[in-house]
């Protein structure tokens, strides 16, 4: 029996966006979600009374960081997860594979799993298995676990995905065999890369198989945002409609947007919060780069609509000030202010489905987000 279940409450005819809402033994959220990165235990910059505030009603967690520093054990011993960094709301872990994957020159893949050397304690080898993902994530408590796959790079060769895919659906399989916890769901990933082909009888195998839900990895990695829509739309219809679809690692508010039109429920990424902490700033009218001169004497809000307390309390002539000074100050309201934005938009959205106006809010917001007056490309 699922430990999770969904219930959709509307749908829009001139696309596949829908509102629903996903019940799970800790408790329930809203979709479609936009759900805030907390890497280490914290979403940086932010407290969980803030983040509450935001709206947000899940937050991810990272299994190969918390494995790492400070280790499963501890974070169990205290609580789990939830208990350990004060969050009452709900936690989706995902499942190392993709922090293990980006360390290609210190990582070793084989059947087993992956063997890495830590960047932490000099180098000392550890090895990931699909066994130990899920050991560790339900050691930290977590409410929506993801299976351990492995991520290609955007350019790999066709050849090399569909090995990749092959070994990504035997571990999902172990990953399936190793859960123990009467709390946790599980969610499949869907890889294939860049071909549709692979994509389509990726899907097929795991939705075979009793998931809880579902989502699409290897997309949001360097290839063209073009081809992540096309991928979307081709492995979202041939996924259950009764469980919730995650586009991981996605994205800007343009593509959620879009990736909502194609089915999409669920979303993470770090762009709200790494922005923020690098001066860029999410508003209805597109994005500001606070330490432009433009903003010295500027004093209204970032976003005359915005209701966030950075935009009720501070203007951007004091937002640059803190900036340009390096004051923690000015990294957190940026933040408290572009993850209020991600959630009033998901919010949007939910209510322009719900309201049959989806097509219109998506023409009106795309055409006000095109309106930035500063860089649109992610800061590293």
């Amino acid at each position: 029996m699922s430990l999770l279940s969904m219930e959709i409450s509307a749908t829009d005819p001139q696309s596949l966006a829908r509102k629903g809402r996903v019940r799970l033994p800790g408790g329930s959220f809203d979709t479609p979600a936009f759900m805030p990165v907390g890497t280490k235990g914290t979403v940086k910059a932010m407290s969980p009374e803030e983040l509450a505030e935001t709206g947000a009603q899940v937050i991810l967690g990272n299994t190969y960081h918390l494995y790492l520093r400070p280790g499963h054990e501890t974070i169990r011993r205290a609580g789990g997860l939830h208990r350990f960094m004060n969050w009452n709301r709900l936690i989706l872990t995902d499942s190392g594979g993709f922090q293990v994957f980006s360390l290609s020159d210190i990582r070793k893949i084989r059947e087993e799993g992956v063997e890495f050397q830590s960047h932490l304690d000099g180098g000392r080898k550890h090895l990931l298995t699909p066994e130990k993902s899920i050991e560790i994530q339900e050691a930290l408590g977590s409410d929506i676990m993801m299976v351990f796959d492995e991520c290609p790079a955007a350019d790999a060769p066709r050849d090399y995905v569909a090995r990749s895919m092959e070994l990504t659906t035997r571990w999902e399989t172990r990953s399936l065999a190793a859960r123990t916890s009467e709390r946790a769901a599980l969610f499949g990933i869907v890889q294939g890369g860049v071909f549709e082909d692979l994509r389509r009888a990726h899907a097929e195998q795991l939705t075979a198989l009793p998931f809880d839900g579902f989502a699409i990895g290897g997309l949001s990695v360097g290839e063209p945002t073009e081809t992540m829509y096309r991928m979307a739309e081709v492995t979202t219809p041939l996924l259950p409609k009764d469980k919730p679809r995650y586009l991981m690692g996605v994205g800007t508010p343009e593509n959620l947007i879009e990736c909502v039109a194609r089915g999409i429920d669920m979303f993470d990424c770090v762009m709200p919060t790494r922005n923020a902490r690098n001066g860029q700033l999410f508003t209805r009218r597109g994005k500001i780069v606070i330490k432009h001169a433009e903003y010295a004497e500027d004093f209204g809000p970032v976003d005359p609509d915005c209701t966030c307390y950075a935009c009720r309390n501070y203007s951007r002539a004091y937002l640059r000030h803190l900036f340009l000074a390096n004051e923690i100050l000015g990294m957190r309201l940026n933040t408290i202010h572009n993850l209020h934005f991600y959630q009033e938009l998901m919010c949007g959205i939910r209510d322009s489905i719900e309201g049959g106006r989806f097509p219109e809010f998506r023409e009106r917001m795309l055409r006000s987000l095109g309106g930035s007056n500063g860089e649109t490309t992610i800061s590293t």
